[in-house]
């Protein structure tokens, strides 16, 4: 019977200590769900190395996530949902490119934030019009090594 408890107690801790680690972990990457967010599309002809959960940066700083990533057949265009901090007021005219962290490195969304004078709606029937696509740079290396590069 004394085993039984202390295994018992042990298990509650080691629970209890799973959650803690998960709270942490969950508010440390910015998807803890606090609903102080608005979502925007974007529409990109190449989206190589951007996925679900990839930063939106703006200024070298994380404002938001990708939230969705879509495929419209008619226009022929990656389409993402960008889920945005709610302070963040971005103007008509802003712009957004496919980035890279470095050669290695992973890809996320910069957005320039423009001067209009019009703000994109935050009812999530805002849009992005301004998009640069991202560049494999792969196919550039290997046209670059294969001489097929500048002509």
């Amino acid at each position: 019977m004394r085993n039984s408890v202390f295994e018992t107690v042990l298990g509650a801790v080691v629970v209890c200590a799973a959650g803690i680690f998960l709270f942490f972990a969950l508010n440390a990457t910015g998807n803890g769900g606090s609903g102080q967010e608005y979502t925007v599309t974007a529409r990109f002809n190449s989206v190589i190395g951007i996925e679900r959960g990839s930063d939106v940066r703006m200024s070298g700083v994380k404002i938001g996530r990708v939230s969705k990533l879509d495929f419209d057949a008619e226009r022929y265009e990656a389409v993402l949902k960008l889920s945005l901090r709610s302070d963040i007021q971005l103007r008509d005219d802003a712009s957004a490119k496919i980035s890279q962290d470095g050669l290695l490195g992973g890809a996320y969304v910069a957005l320039q934030p423009g001067g209009g004078f019009d703000v994109i709606a935050a009812d999530g029937t805002g849009e992005i019009t301004q998009t640069q696509g991202s560049v494999d740079l792969l196919t550039l290396f290997a046209q670059f090594a294969g001489g097929q590069g500048g002509n």
